[in-house]
Parts: C-alpha cells; sequence; structure tokens
C-alpha cells in the first residue's frame, strides 16, 4: 500500500483509509475480521466519527480492536465531531466533551486527527481555537481538520488558529465530481461553470491540506451507487473495460482515479465486506494513465469544452 503524508504533519499514511460509519452492523468477530484484513492490505487509516451508529461504531472498533495485536503507535485514528440532534456546533464546549466521550469509546487515549463535521454558520474560531488549543496540549488530539468546508470557511478558521489545518473531507467519485467540473468550464455559460465550492480542491493544493475523498463510490447521498445504474451504463462499461486491462476490479479502477489526481487525494473506503476491500486495496499497485483517467470523468456524462 501506498502512503502518503497528510497536511502538513508529520504523519505518512495509508493513501487509501477505512471508513467506518457502519461498522456498527458488524459484530465484534466480524469487525475484527474487517479490521485485519484493512491492516494486511496496509491500511493504517481508520476513520470514525462519533454520530457514525449513534457512538456504536467506535465502540465496535474498540471491541474488536482487543483480539488484534497491534501498538497503538501502528495505526492512525480519526474522528469527528460537530454534528448534534440534527444541528451543528462547534463550540468549545461541544467539540471537549465530544473528543471525551470519542476517546473513551475508541478505548484510546489520543486522536491522531479530528475533524469538525460540515460546517457551522454559527461557528466562532476564536472558541474553536481555544478548543484545539485545549485538546492538543492535554494530548488527547495531535492535528486537526474540517470537513466539506469551502476555502473562506476555512481561511476564516485557520486565522485564528495556533495549528495548520491538516485536512478537509469532501465528497469525490467519478458520479460526483462538482470540486472538478467549474474548473473545467471557466468564463462558460453551461451548468458545469457553475462554482460550487469557490475553487476548494485548488486551495487544499495551494495550502498543503489532504483532501479526504468520501462516498466514492456513490452518486448523491439520495441517489445511491452509480454501479449498476442505468443512467451510468457507459461508466459501468469504462471501468469493466479498465478493469479487465489491468486485471483488477471495477472498484479499483474507481479508487485509482482519485488517487491519479495530482492533488494526492486519500481515499476513505467505507466497505465492509473483507472481500471487496481486498479488491480495493488493489488501486495502490498501479497508475492510470492520463487519457484513462479522462476516459472515466467524460464516461460519467461529463463533458469538456
Amino acid at each position: 500500500m501506498n502512503k502518503q503524508r497528510i497536511g502538513q504533519t508529520d504523519i505518512e499514511a495509508s493513501r487509501i483509509a477505512l471508513g467506518c460509519m457502519r461498522l456498527s452492523s458488524l459484530t465484534s468477530t466480524e469487525a475484527s475480521r474487517l479490521l485485519e484484513t484493512a491492516f494486511d492490505q496496509g491500511i493504517d487509516f481508520i476513520d470514525h466519527a462519533d454520530i457514525y451508529g449513534g457512538g456504536e461504531s467506535e465502540i465496535r472498533f474498540s471491541q474488536a480492536m482487543k483480539s488484534i495485536k497491534l501498538s497503538r503507535d501502528q495505526y492512525i485514528l480519526q474522528s469527528k465531531c460537530g454534528i448534534k440532534d440534527g444541528i451543528y456546533d462547534f463550540s468549545k464546549e461541544h467539540i471537549v466533551s465530544s473528543v471525551d466521550g470519542i476517546l473513551k469509546r475508541l478505548g484510546t487515549d489520543y486522536l491522531d486527527f479530528l475533524v469538525l463535521h460540515r460546517p457551522d454558520a454559527l461557528m466562532e474560531p476564536e472558541e474553536i481555537a481555544e478548543a484545539f488549543s485545549q485538546l492538543e496540549k492535554a494530548g488527547k488530539v495531535r492535528y486537526f481538520g474540517v470537513s466539506n468546508q469551502n476555502p473562506y470557511q476555512m481561511q476564516l478558521l485557520q486565522a485564528s488558529l495556533e495549528q495548520k489545518l491538516a485536512i478537509n473531507q469532501m465528497q469525490l467519485s467519478p458520479a460526483h465530481t462538482p470540486m472538478l467540473d467549474a474548473g473545467f468550464n471557466v468564463n462558460m455559460r453551461n451548468q458545469a461553470a457553475i462554482n460550487r465550492d469557490n475553487g476548494v480542491l485548488e486551495y487544499c493544493q495551494l495550502h498543503k491540506m489532504t483532501v479526504q475523498a468520501w462516498s466514492p463510490f456513490q452518486i448523491d447521498l439520495d441517489k445511491g451507487l452509480f454501479r449498476g445504474n442505468p443512467d451510468y451504463h457507459q461508466l459501468d462499461e469504462t471501468l469493466d473495460a479498465l478493469g479487465q486491462k489491468y486485471g483488477v476490479a471495477a472498484e479499483a479502477i474507481i479508487i485509482a482515479w482519485i488517487l491519479r489526481h495530482p492533488a494526492k487525494i486519500q481515499a476513505i473506503v467505507g466497505s465492509m465486506n473483507p472481500e471487496r476491500l481486498i479488491k480495493i486495496a488493489q488501486a495502490s499497485t498501479f497508475n492510470l494513465t492520463r487519457s484513462e483517467w479522462y476516459a472515466i470523468y467524460l464516461s460519467a456524462g461529463n463533458s469538456i469544452p
């Protein structure tokens, strides 16, 4: 498994991370098998959130890790906080108390990364800065990041922080490409020219932040998977053809498409199937050509001027 530096930190991590949103659906034995498979494939970055399974996903992780002979410094733990009762809460009190709960459920003394879960319109950067500094000084969190934030939101927050934001989680798949579309259609009047995120991908590259791509196999949150969807028949054909060429599953081609971008995007995959996870991990064994990358983008129904 290839590794990459995360943001401007000293952490080198696998380019593919395991997302644990659905881990609570597994038994402790099943979770142990999944995690052992991930570690065997070189996946050492584990992504959580305090709301996943109502906190049960973090508990299941802790239970499963008891049977896996790894020291804490052999894997990287990330969790997210900020969503509470259907609203967003970036108050110092909520962030600090959330981390205490996360650490207890995960059965660990510290997080490698804490990520703010989606933007809070009522965020007060100075208050967040106090929370981050308190958590860092207490040894509870090493590094910090955000999710689904645009450049001005990150810039506003960063102005008050002592720490450099290391991560921004954004949705990206061949069937969900707002981060790319406007860049192809600068100064155009078509739908794709609408700048939906103010150049977030370029901002993160300029500021050496790692973009973590979530839901790499989905269209949108409410539209499900694109594989097998009749609207994406051409994309399926392209992925299958490339899978045959490289001798890997289509899932590996999808992740390889994300990894091919020069921003060094880290892909977060949420499969709870160990066999499928092995297939996905093959994405780290080859590089798509430029023409193959564009073929996937175009066959998803996108166009370029």
